[in-house]
């Protein structure tokens, strides 16, 4: 992934990042539908990027210019919209020095709350927040039919309701298994899985190890 990215009338489809980053916006806009919600970003802007997060990206003709800001493993933010006071001073220190350029802007970023455009915007607020969500209920509960639950999100986010629920608890997993010392079953009947092998399968086809693995890491790291 390049720093500097001059990006015009394009739609990049819904693709992975194994690292953390912040986009920083500055001209032009674009809309951003993934992981963390959909959103319109113009400049100014800056939207901080968790590991494994995985969205789609829909530049007008207008395009847009962005600074891709690789983030330190270790730092604890929120992901998704942000505004940084001083971003001209970010962009000034990145240019020499990526790493204190991180630390300046996640210590000023200041969240910033997102408008819901549609049902399929507040599905996938309602799935980040409860990711044992019952699909047809909710959709009972909005007037809507599965079908057109499935096609509308699909349109909006590349993959159907139930995927994005899937990535959704298998996510909620790997933060509870590195943050936490609960118990590996626990973690996985209070998010929803099956069993403890459903919940392990999941969280290595999101980020390529197994919770023993991320459990050991974060044991390790907590140690150093």
């Amino acid at each position: 992934m390049r720093m500097w990215q001059t990006i015009r009338s394009s739609v990049f489809s819904r693709h992975s990042h194994q690292h953390a980053y912040a986009a920083i916006v500055l001209s032009g806009g674009y809309e951003e539908a993934g992981d963390q919600g959909r959103f319109w970003v113009e400049a100014g802007d800056v939207v901080l990027h968790d590991r494994f997060e995985a969205h789609l990206n829909r530049f007008p003709d207008s395009g847009a210019v962005v600074v891709n800001l690789p983030l330190p493993i270790g730092h604890s933010f929120s992901p998704g919209l942000a505004n940084v006071p001083d971003l001209d001073f970010v962009i000034q220190t990145a240019e020499t020095n990526q790493t204190q350029a991180a630390d300046l802007l996640l210590s000023t970023a200041i969240v910033r709350k997102v408008i819901h455009a549609d049902w399929p915007d507040e599905l996938a607020v309602a799935l980040i927040q409860r990711p044992s969500l019952n699909l047809s209920r909710w959709g009972e509960m909005n007037g809507l039919s599965p079908w057109a639950i499935s096609r509308g999100f699909m349109q909006v986010f590349g993959i159907s309701p139930s995927v994005f629920r899937a990535r959704t608890r298998s996510r909620h997993a790997w933060k509870a298994i590195e943050s936490s010392g609960e118990p590996l079953a626990q973690i996985a009947a209070s998010l929803g899985f099956s069993d403890q092998p459903h919940m392990t399968r999941s969280v290595k086809q999101m980020t390529g190890l197994g919770p023993q693995a991320w459990r050991a890491a974060a044991n390790r790291f907590k140690t150093t």
